[in-house]
């Protein structure tokens, strides 16, 4: 409903910026003791983590594959820690290595389940399953730990803003002009014309967001206008690929929302299903973009 939408999304707004500055508060303490930046980050990703894995582990007991919340959370932290871990290794070998790892270990415990069935009957959907939940809940949410380790995380802020004005914009523009269906068989209310608002929107934002920074940021966060218009483009097609997802695992589960911990918004994926398929762009655009 619209009035629980109009509460929960201030409170929302207000814990995260809440989590952002906490974070970006400690930077300094935490370097003079030797220790990566983004700590507090990594704590609220691994909270998320779990509750992301806790949504893919309904999503796939209701489309009949029987995978316990605890595994896929544990998949989900595998995947995350193996992300984020693996950049303060020592070499590249290593770090390669430590995400290998993790990865596998998230696979052995979707093979885990299969045994204490002690029936090899769905043992390939639930070894998929146990991946989904470490990629879909962990390395993709480590990619934005790794965009920590390089950036502040008023960076993260304004790369997820950026994201989610495409949502705006497409939303606006689709209900004003909209007319030519999308993707009907999956997301009947999703029109081309408001995937155009949307990208516009989001290239506006980047390009905004982008000018902003290279005046009042310091160091890696200064990037050129043209990068931040180039990434919101980006990031308006890439994240409409990660909502249209969701919505096929959702209509695969013959679900509505991923769930209901957020009034009026649903669950945590029905909020994050776009910035989470657009960490890995943001990372790359970022490592080969100028700076200062």
């Amino acid at each position: 409903m619209l009035w629980q939408r109009l509460i929960t999304g201030p409170l929302l707004i207000a814990l995260i910026l809440g989590v952002v500055w906490f974070d970006a508060s400690l930077d300094a303490t935490l370097a003079e003791r030797g220790l990566p930046q983004g700590l507090v980050l990594l704590g609220f990703a691994s909270l998320l983590a779990v509750l992301i894995a806790r949504e893919v582990a309904a999503f796939e007991r209701a489309a009949g594959i029987a995978m316990p919340t605890a595994v896929a959370a544990v998949a989900a932290l595998l995947g995350l820690f193996g992300t984020a871990g693996s950049a303060v290794l020592a070499t590249p070998i290593a770090s390669s290595g430590a995400l290998a790892t993790a990865m596998s270990l998230a696979l052995l415990a979707g093979l885990f389940v299969m045994a204490t069935h002690r029936n090899p009957k769905n043992a390939l959907t639930l070894a998929g399953g146990a991946l989904l939940a470490g990629v879909y809940g962990g390395v993709l949410l480590g990619f934005w730990m790794l965009v920590r380790l390089e950036h502040s995380p008023w960076m993260l802020v304004g790369a997820i803003l950026t994201t989610k004005s495409c949502d705006i914009g497409a939303y606006f523009t689709g209900m004003s002009i909209g007319r030519n269906k999308m993707i009907p068989w999956l997301s009947p209310k999703k029109t081309w014309e408001g995937l155009a608002g949307g990208i516009a929107t989001a290239t506006l934002v980047g390009a905004g967001l982008a000018h902003f920074a290279s005046t009042h940021a310091a160091g890696a966060d200064q990037i050129p206008w043209w990068i931040g218009a180039i990434g919101g483009a980006l990031a308006a097609v890439i994240g409409q690929a990660g909502d249209l997802a969701e919505s096929a695992f959702k209509r695969d589960a013959g679900l509505k929302d991923s769930g209901a911990i957020l009034p009026g918004m649903g669950g945590v994926l029905d909020v994050l299903d776009s910035p989470l398929f657009t960490g890995p762009m943001v990372y790359w655009l970022l490592r080969v973009a100028p700076h200062g």
